[in-house]
């Protein structure tokens, strides 16, 4: 039996499986099945079928159309890319693998939709603006004419025509139903006599009563006027004043609702609800009716939690704002009664007080109640005399015995020897302060016991360690930095030497100084800054680097005796170090101290015998005191013990100055045999034989130098000058170029060749020489500075504009920005700007000279000796005007004020 079994039987049937379809066995229909053919006239089964299908051939045509809206083929629905509108298979039945599909399909255009998204929403958003700019809003459009209205006059805008009214009459003029309130007395009336009545009594239509009857008859009582208690027992009047004390008891009933009914207690946060209630309160001059409900509110506060202080100095507030200062004082009195531990309350009520007395008054009382607060004893101290509160303050320090205020403040109003006893009190009812410490080391010092001064803060920082206190160092500086701007210098450094080392590693011990010590310095501590020196010396002996800030800082902010006592130290301990020889020798000679200035150097010598500084100095030394030939002695022994390039320019300078031409040349041509490739001596050698007028050797020596020295951008200015001095522009041209191409990227052989045209007249050549050179050296701040003054006056804000982009800090742009600024008569900024150049570069001695010449022509005479102080100061080295000047053989022994007033002299406003 089992093996004849089907295996597919009792499995479920195939998807679209038909029984017997294969071998043809399908059902059929005969007529009987369908019945038997009907009319197209003939009524349909159904009785109750709507118009147009109570008929055979109506039901047959709506299937029709049905079928025609299904399957739609026109050609004039078909698309290329879609297809026809409706589906092809839509009378098909839907299967399992169709929904498959179709869920496949929704997948699909989903991502696809989803890739799209970004790109679809930003071309909507770009159609939406291309649509609002074509077709704009009536406000936008308007909006400029808008702006305009900010520019219309009174006078223009009282001008402008009345819009006339073009309603009728009726809209212009409606007439509203007139309500006239009815008098109490017309009511106690008609109650009296209990008679109603439907008209009014012609007394009061003559006596200006009423002239229309009361809207909705008086045929009825007032309603609720015969309610028991509004009818006085007996009489029958309407009694007014029991209706306004209902109102008054509906109203507290509202605001009670705030109190839970069981407890007792607010079920309201009272700071929210005290910060909604401020909100509200108005100033004086506001709206009664905001005053009204501010107070009701207030009051509901003070009833709903009267031991809450905030509610009756809300209260007191509201009352002074709107000008009842006595009412106030009633309730933040009353306040002080019901809530005698609030400080704030009877600060708020001695603020309330006008008069002194009242006030003492008033504090004495919270005194009373709470003993033990510091803000009232410094309120109640405030108001008495020194005597009197120096009685108070003994009293304060026993109620607050852990007030730093209230001890320090008793201690400043003792004498000496009961300051010290009060603040031996204060550091053993408070050992974790440091304060107490530090006044009374001022304390000390101020009295001239200086000894104690640095017993006291060791002490301190024992002290205070041993009772757990961490030592801040930044706060400690703090209050060395303060007791210095106090005038206590003694307790300063001894504070600043008790914890300069702190809690810093050995490595940075040096470097953290340092920075503290410029920290100082940028806050006006200078006291503190000298003590941090003096340590980082005492620890640092032999730092040269240390040495020399701690000079410069008392060159800057000290004295010269303090800067000479300094130097001596210095010296002493870092022999070897010339700076600090030469500083304390120059220290000497700008005092007139020649002699000593002599002694220092010949000290100098015996720790450095070959130094060619030291040399050098003596030297300047002896020359700038016309002492001549000690300068000779002193330069010939040089040249035998140290001979260096720079000890034989001197020597040639020397001569030169001295007008002894032949000795200058002799040395000139023996510095060259040993130093050829130092281009200063064939310089100086070109410049003695153009001094003589003898151009073919001054050529010849420049030809040489640049042969040996070709990378020496003043020679090949100096030989370019020289042809066209002579009248050789082409030569001088050629040079130029030569000089570009040995040196490329320079921009001073860049800047001389844009001169030399613009000298020569060809203003386009040197324009286009500019824009090359500005190619190749796009940051170079002397040729950008250059470069403005090139343009027309229109474009020279323009220009300066792209020079400060490519060099924002460079000293000849802010120069060249500072002289536009002065040629368009802008002095204030202008100013600013030539501040801004001498600040960025104080060594740029053009600047000055530019400087003092517009301070001249547009300053006060304070301003122009602040520039000229200044730039002595400053002491310039470097500028192409500067140096033109003070490298003259004629001015060798000008001063820097005297050369100063030469450059500005020779400046001339063509800018």
């Amino acid at each position: 039996m089992n093996k004849k079994k089907k295996p597919f039987l009792g499995m479920p049937a195939p998807l679209g499986y038909v029984p017997g379809l294969g071998r043809g066995a399908t059902g059929f229909t005969t007529r009987s099945d369908i019945g038997p053919a009907r009319d197209a006239n003939d009524p349909v089964d159904d009785r109750h079928a709507p118009p147009g299908k109570r008929t055979v051939g109506d039901q047959m045509k709506k299937n029709q159309a049905a079928d025609d809206d299904d399957e739609d083929l026109n050609d004039t629905n078909y698309d290329e890319f879609n297809g026809y509108a409706g589906s092809l298979f839509s009378s098909g039945p839907y299967e399992k693998d169709d929904e498959e599909a179709d869920a496949i399909y929704a997948a699909l255009d989903k991502r696809m939709d989803e890739r799209r998204k970004e790109r679809r929403e930003q071309r909507e958003k770009e159609e939406i603006e291309k649509y609002r700019m074509e077709r704009p809003k009536i406000q936008q459009q308007f909006s400029d004419l808008k702006r305009k209205l900010a520019e219309v006059t009174e006078e223009e805008w009282l001008s402008i025509p009345e819009v006339g009214d073009a309603r009728n009459k009726r809209q212009r003029n409606p007439r509203y139903e007139k309500l006239t309130p009815v008098p109490d007395s017309f009511f106690a009336k008609h109650l009296q006599t209990g008679e109603n009545h439907t008209s009014v009594d012609p007394r009061q239509t003559q006596f200006g009563g009423l002239n229309t009857p009361y809207p909705g008859g008086l045929n009825t009582p007032y309603p609720g006027g015969m309610t028991p208690g509004l009818m006085t027992p007996g009489t029958g009047e309407l009694d007014m004043r029991k209706i306004g004390q209902a109102r008054n008891t509906l109203m507290d009933m509202r605001l009670s609702q705030v109190s839970d009914s069981v407890s007792g207690q607010t079920v309201v946060d009272p700071k929210g609800y005290l910060t909604d209630l401020n909100s509200m309160i108005p100033t004086h001059g506001g709206d009664i009716n905001d005053i009204k409900k501010a107070r009701l509110l207030l009051k509901s506060v003070r009833e709903t939690n009267p031991h809450h202080p905030p509610a009756w100095i809300a209260s007191a507030r509201l009352e002074e704002v709107t000008g009842k200062l006595q009412v106030a004082r009633n309730l933040i009195m009353k306040g002080t009664e019901m809530c005698p531990k609030s400080v704030r309350i009877y600060i708020r009520a001695a603020e309330l007080e006008t008069d002194i007395r009242a006030k003492k008054r008033v504090l004495r009382k919270a005194l009373e109640h709470v003993p033990n607060s510091v803000r009232l004893w410094k309120a109640a101290v405030e108001l008495e005399e020194p005597e009197d509160a120096r009685i108070m303050l003994s009293r304060a320090v026993e109620c607050c015995p852990t007030s730093v205020e209230l001890w320090l403040a008793l201690a400043r109003l003792e004498t000496y020897e009961n300051a010290r006893k009060v603040l031996n009190k204060a550091r053993e009812n408070i050992p974790t302060d440091r304060h107490i410490w530090i006044t009374a080391a001022k304390l000390e010092e101020a009295n001239g016991n200086t000894q104690m001064v640095e017993k006291i803060i060791d002490r301190a920082i024992t002290s205070l360690r041993a009772n757990g206190v961490e030592i801040n160092r930044e706060q400690w500086i703090q209050d060395a930095e303060e007791c210095d701007r106090a005038g206590s210098v003694a307790t300063c450094q001894a504070v600043m030497r008790a914890v300069i080392g702190i809690g810093i590693e050995e490595e940075d011990r040096k470097h953290t100084w340092m920075e503290d010590a410029d920290s100082c310095v940028a806050h006006n501590a200078l006291e503190c800054a000298r003590a941090i020196y003096a340590y980082a010396l005492q620890v640092f002996p032999s730092k040269k680097s240390v040495w020399l800030r701690a000079a410069y800082f008392e060159k800057n902010h000290g004295t010269r005796e303090s800067l000479e006592a300094l130097l001596q130290r210095a010296v002493a301990h870092c022999p070897k170090a010339e700076v600090l020889w030469l500083m304390g020798a120059k220290s000497k000679w700008l005092a007139g101290d020649v002699p000593a200035a002599r002694s220092i150097l010949a000290l100098a010598f015996q720790a450095n015998p070959n130094s060619e500084e030291i040399w050098l100095a003596a030297v300047k030394l002896e020359s700038e005191n016309d002492e001549y030939e000690r300068a000779r002695r002193l330069l010939a022994k040089a040249r035998s013990s140290a001979p260096t390039a720079r000890v034989f320019m001197k020597s040639v300078k020397l001569e030169w100055v001295q007008d002894n031409i032949r000795a200058a040349q002799d040395l000139c041509e023996e510095a060259l045999r040993h130093y050829e490739d130092f281009p200063k001596l064939w310089m100086m050698k070109g410049q003695i034989e153009e001094q003589k007028e003898m151009m073919e050797k001054a050529r010849e020596a420049y030809n040489q130098g640049l042969k040996k020295c070709p990378h020496s951008t003043p020679l090949w200015l100096l030989l370019s000058r020289l042809e066209e001095k002579i009248g050789q522009l082409t030569r001088a041209r050629a040079i130029l170029e030569k000089s570009r191409l040995k040196n490329p990227k320079n921009p001073g052989l860049w800047l001389e060749s844009v001169r030399l045209e613009y000298r020569a007249g060809l203003k386009n050549i040197a324009n286009t020489l500019m824009a090359k050179a500005l190619q190749e050296c796009p940051n170079s701040g002397i040729l950008w500075s250059e470069a403005i003054f090139l343009e027309a006056r229109p474009q020279r804000r323009t220009k300066s504009v792209d020079a400060l982009k490519k060099c924002e800090h460079d000293p000849h742009v802010l120069l060249a920005v500072a002289k536009l600024f002065w040629s368009q008569r802008k002095i204030t900024k202008a100013r600013e700007w030539f501040h801004r150049t001498v600040k960025i570069d104080s060594d740029l001695g053009d600047a000055w000279a530019f400087f003092y010449k517009f301070e001249l022509q547009h300053g006060t005479e304070e301003q122009q000796e602040e520039v000229r102080k200044r730039c002595e100061s400053a002491e310039p080295r470097h500028g192409e005007l500067w140096c033109a000047v003070s490298k003259d053989i004629a001015n060798w022994q000008k001063k820097i004020g005297d050369i100063l007033r030469l450059v500005a002299g020779r400046i001339k406003n063509t800018f």
